[in-house]
């Protein structure tokens, strides 16, 4: 399919060049981002000038989604402005769809995540012979089924927890409660943990934290405590890059929209107030609602 006009274009750039004298680079630049926007329409059947902000917003999020830096995608949204508003002053179009476009702040950056390969391989670290062990089994199988932040996973009392009913209710920010169901595999380590290893950890004491510090006297586990263990597994499970507690819960998200789950409840599950905050991981949907679309449209 041929791109779509490029009149509307080329005028911008000789714009840039001629009355703006920007560098030869800066052109090639915009040049750039500009064919990018000539390609959405054209696969849209639509020309530059007849495109919408939902359309504008559309492109923004399929450049997040093909892994562009957040500075390559703001760079592009502001040349998308400036394009429009030229083309408004040019009287080319009646009004900029672009006038306020910006990348959201919950696309800045795709969260980093894990596979489920991956996870299996960390999971299968921790000696579980050993009280502590059987503690790290359960800290890590208990992030990944629930998406807890790791503040909310090491604030844990055993009271917090109903394995029976296989849910858990954790304090997050300002002190908001949530109630967050945990998986079969998950529920099962946190048992072995209690039954076999907690009390180990104990030494005879007593303490208001389900999680414990290895070394005894009933210090609840800390946050830096359960990054560096987690580190140590990452490790020695020989995972690329820095592998953080946040990860866990970026790949809790990323699975389960994977499989088909909605948002909504992501977004209640992770403690979101906003489900903008959620939608960074849009890029899953996306990448779903394609290869559904390739596989059961008729003339895709």
């Amino acid at each position: 399919m041929a791109l779509a006009s490029s009149a509307p274009v080329d005028a911008y750039l000789t714009h840039l060049t001629v009355e703006r004298r920007l560098a030869a680079n800066s052109v090639a630049s915009y040049a750039r981002d500009l064919a990018l926007l000539r390609e959405f329409a054209a696969g849209g059947r639509a020309r530059v000038e007849t495109l919408t902000r939902a359309d504008l917003e559309r492109l923004v999020r399929s450049l997040m989604s093909d892994g562009r830096s957040p500075r390559s995608v703001a760079r592009a949204v502001a040349c998308y402005r400036g394009f429009y508003r030229f083309l408004a002053i040019d009287g080319r179009i009646a009004a900029s769809p672009a006038d306020d476009l910006r990348p959201p702040r919950a696309w800045k950056a795709l969260p980093r995540y894990l596979s489920v390969e991956d996870i299996d391989r960390l999971l299968a670290q921790p000696d579980v012979a050993t009280p502590r062990g059987l503690r790290d089994r359960a800290l890590i199988e208990l992030l990944y089924a629930t998406g807890m932040r790791v503040s909310e996973l090491v604030g844990l009392r055993p009271g917090d927890v109903n394995l029976d009913a296989s849910y858990l209710t954790c304090t997050g920010k300002g002190d908001k409660q949530r109630i967050v169901p945990i998986g079969d595999e998950a529920a099962a380590w946190v048992r072995r943990y209690l039954h076999e290893g907690r009390s180990a950890l104990l030494r005879r004491r007593r303490s208001p934290r389900l999680f414990l510090n290895a070394r005894g006297g009933g210090a609840g586990l800390t946050r830096v405590g359960f990054w560096k263990i987690l580190r140590g597994y990452a490790r020695r499970a020989g995972l690329q890059g820095a592998i953080s507690p946040h990860m866990l819960r970026h790949s809790f998200a990323t699975h389960l929209l994977e499989r088909g789950a909605d948002l909504r409840a992501i977004q209640l599950m992770l403690g979101h107030a906003d489900l903008s905050t959620t939608q960074i991981y849009t890029h899953v949907l996306e990448r779903r609602m394609r290869t559904i679309y390739d596989q059961f449209h008729p003339r895709a």
